[in-house]
């Protein structure tokens, strides 16, 4: 009987230590995939240009992660090439991705004005409508260049009453990472066939990435009190061509389920009360903090090796 209960006691003490050492579950969390610039950052040729998108989108689809990208139809006017940057921005919606409206040539509002942000608001419509309404979709989403709302309330409120009047739903940011200054880099090491830098590159983006959802999380408590459905900010790049496949993988480490843009909307944060404006371009998650008399602290230093060899690579430029 004694090794009887001896035996009841360590079995109980061990499912007692492993019960103990369990890790405490993680919260519920979900992002939505927004990628800006589309077809492409930069100067990419047409047939790379094709090459990039599909390696982006066969990812995604693989990994089965809905995403949104929004336009800005004067990268698809270059000589002779037309027709090819149309086919593969359409490649987007034939994969079944949806296409929102960055404005035609990446005009920001606080730096160009009312109107004249207007007007590219309205010339960055044409060819995307007609893309969407071959698919039978409707363009619903405007995306700010730079995140530029307005520099000031009464701009802000008319900038978004003409957006509403037009169809038009604003698509928010909480968490960006600036990999499009990352990709800068990137690009310029695979130019230079310089295979150590472009590994540096992906590792410290990667780390950034990681730091700035952990800046995220913990401002969205401070600020919301529980962590709302995320919007994720990328750039249609050669760095997310070749890498969004680590990039969604770090983010399911987090505990994050991938959603659409209209699903991250229906969060009620997104109805919180939003006075923000300034000359810089934030995240809705810093507008709402300031909003409420509580300027965010404890945001992740960029880089500054990435920084500095950016800018070394631009002085080298002709």
């Amino acid at each position: 009987m004694r090794v009887l209960c001896q035996i009841v006691v360590l079995i109980g003490g061990s499912l007692f230590t492993s019960a103990s050492a369990a890790p405490s579950p993680q919260p519920s969390r979900s992002v939505a995939i927004t990628i800006d610039d589309l077809p492409a950052s930069g100067n990419m040729p047409a047939r790379e240009l094709t090459e990039m998108t599909a390696k982006l989108l066969g990812t995604l689809r693989e990994q089965k992660v809905p995403a949104i990208g929004f336009v800005n139809e004067i990268r698809l006017f270059r000589p002779g090439e037309m027709d090819e940057r149309t086919k593969a921005l359409a490649l987007w919606l034939d994969d079944g991705f949806d296409l929102g409206n960055h404005t035609f040539s990446h005009t920001s509002l606080n730096q160009a004005g009312l109107q004249a942000w207007e007007d590219d608001v309205i010339q960055g419509e044409p060819l995307l409508k007609l893309l969407l309404a071959q698919h039978k979709q409707k363009l619903q989403f405007f995306r700010h260049p730079y995140l530029d709302a307005g520099r000031d309330l009464k701009t802000r409120r008319e900038a978004e009453a003409f957006l509403s009047a037009r169809g038009y739903r604003v698509a928010p940011v909480t968490i960006d990472a600036w990999d499009w200054y990352f990709a800068g880099v990137y690009d310029e090491a695979r130019h230079r066939s310089d295979t150590a830098l472009e590994a540096e590159v992906v590792r410290s983006y990667l780390a950034y990435t990681d730091a700035v959802f952990a800046y995220s999380e913990r401002l969205s408590h401070e600020t919301v009190g529980y962590e709302p459905r995320q919007i994720l900010l990328l750039h249609a790049t050669q760095l997310e061509a070749d890498h969004i496949g680590d990039v969604i993988e770090l983010i399911r480490k987090r505990g994050y389920r991938f959603i659409t843009l209209t699903e991250a909307l229906l969060d009620p944060a997104y109805s919180l009360p939003d006075t923000y404006v300034s000359d810089e371009g934030r995240s809705w998650l810093e507008h709402w903090a300031i909003t409420q008399g509580k300027p965010p602290q404890g945001a992740p230093e960029f880089p500054k090796w990435v920084e500095e060899k950016a800018k070394e690579f631009q002085q080298a430029q002709p």
